[in-house]
């Protein structure tokens, strides 16, 4: 059975944080929120997590998982990232929108698109990711929490308990956080491309 952590969303417990930190490091695969909807969420070498990810929203092995970073110098670390894309990138996080970059060799193989070698990244406005990211010291590898033939994503923290009990370790809930999904923009050739329109306002990258 999944745990259940209801957690302040403008001031995290810092023990609750720290509980939930430390079953990631111990392998567990969470439910969380962010700036656009829930996520589930992993450490990067969690290779069972990721399996179980891909097993709850039957994703093939060309699903871009997002690594959700605290911060530009965590983000830095594992994406190639010229002056010019970094300024767009900059201006527009934290916020609700994912960047598809060139992959560096910090991020494990099987996280990056198997063709193109990119990987999407991401610094979200919410206190509660920021926290958990924080005090976990890495990134989370994550995906929307969208069911398979479900129009939307699940946003109540309860419900994601009762229905996915058996399948997470634990659910971080700090009330609605939406049913959109991030922007997603893809950089991988240097240019902007809007592959998706969500949360985040895509007008600075037309």
């Amino acid at each position: 059975m999944a745990k259940y952590f209801d957690v302040h969303p403008q001031s995290p417990q810092a023990r609750t944080i720290g509980t939930v930190a430390d079953s990631l490091r111990s392998g567990a695969l969470i439910a969380y929120p962010t700036d656009s909807c829930f996520a589930l969420g992993c450490r990067m070498g969690n290779q069972e997590g990721l399996e179980r990810i891909r097993s709850i929203r039957r994703l093939d092995d060309r699903h871009h998982f997002t690594l959700m970073c605290e911060n530009f110098a965590q983000l830095g670390q594992f994406v190639h990232i010229d002056n010019a894309v970094f300024r767009a990138v900059k201006a527009a996080t934290p916020g609700s929108y994912t960047f598809i970059l060139p992959a560096t060799k910090e991020v494990p193989r099987r996280l990056m698109h198997p063709k193109k070698k990119t990987v999407g990244v991401r610094i979200p406005d919410h206190v509660v990711t920021r926290a958990l990211l924080a005090e976990l010291g890495e990134p989370l590898v994550s995906s929307t929490l969208l069911l398979p033939g479900e129009d939307e994503p699940m946003t109540q923290g309860w419900e994601i308990k009762e229905r996915l009990d058996h399948v997470v370790d634990a659910v971080l809930d700090s009330g609605d956080c939406g049913t959109t999904p991030t922007t997603v923009i893809d950089f991988s050739d240097g240019e902007a491309e809007i592959v998706r329109r969500g949360a985040g306002d895509p007008t600075p990258f037309e």
